[in-house]
């Protein structure tokens, strides 16, 4: 029960992590803010190519473990050199308890997984657009910017999987 519970917090933390209004951030918070997001990716990603059963969730799950992986040590890169400090495991764990109930009232973890990908994607391309227009460091301004085509790709990518999957997100 214990392995269903993180299971599921970790499925759903990408939602979590998407949460929120935008307005103009500090270099702190958009580094808090961009690490949190990418390593829910990152965990949820793994936690779909687990617990996922259609391919093409898997294969999604994979890209994202991939993309984001290289994206938050790029991160963690600049974030060092900056001494700025990066969301953990930790942090995103204790969000994500409180938003289990959302993974329960889905027809299938693939369906899930698509949903949340969509609304978290949303999330993060509003949050990097934010700091690629309006942040005032230049390393950060570069990297989102830089990472603004993918993630929108992910996007597309996500709508597509929603849309398979009967998930209500595909199109917003």
């Amino acid at each position: 029960m214990a392995n269903y519970f993180q299971a599921s917090a970790l499925a759903i933390m990408l939602s979590v992590a998407s949460h929120g209004a935008f307005a103009a951030q500090d270099a702190d918070d958009f580094v808090e803010d961009a690490s949190a997001k990418g390593v829910a990716e990152v965990e949820a990603g793994k936690l779909a190519e687990e617990k996922g059963t259609a391919a093409d969730v898997k294969s999604f799950a994979k890209m994202m473990v991939t993309d984001h992986t290289a994206a938050n040590d790029k991160l963690a890169s600049i974030a060092s050199q900056k001494k700025l400090k990066v969301s953990d495991h930790a942090q995103l764990m204790d969000k994500a308890k409180a938003m289990i109930l959302e993974l329960r009232s889905a027809k299938s973890f693939d369906q899930a997984y698509a949903n949340n990908q969509v609304k978290a994607h949303q999330a993060t391309i509003k949050l990097f657009e934010e700091q690629a227009s309006s942040g005032e460091d230049a390393d950060l301004k570069a990297f989102a910017t830089a990472t603004l085509p993918k993630l929108k790709a992910h996007l597309a990518e996500a709508q597509k999987l929603a849309a398979a999957h009967g998930g209500d997100a595909a199109k917003n």
